[in-house]
């Protein structure tokens, strides 16, 4: 098992698009070999940031997710909710 964190950082008054705009992507990502869950967290400290926890089968799985032209297009489609440029975190389970 892995588990991804990503982070992103919304600009004001574009939350509620992402969050929707999040619930779009995981339905697409569903169907992907190796996804098993994905989460999206709001930090209370800091309501326009966002971690989005995803549980994949293997590595080899959220690698071929991330070079696919779907994570390609998820990022072009979102990126002007975004105020800074997004990272994510591989945490071995």
């Amino acid at each position: 098992m892995l588990t991804v964190g990503l982070y992103y950082d919304v600009v004001p008054g574009k939350e509620g698009d992402f969050e929707k705009y999040f619930g779009a992507v995981v339905e697409a990502i569903r169907q992907k070999e190796g996804f098993v869950s994905a989460f999206l967290y709001r930090r209370v400290d800091k309501p326009g940031s966002y971690l989005i926890y995803s549980e994949w089968k293997d590595r080899d799985s959220f690698e071929k997710f991330i070079k696919s032209r779907d994570f390609s297009g998820a990022k072009e489609g979102g990126s002007d909710m975004l105020s800074g440029r997004p990272y994510h975190r591989i945490y071995n389970v």
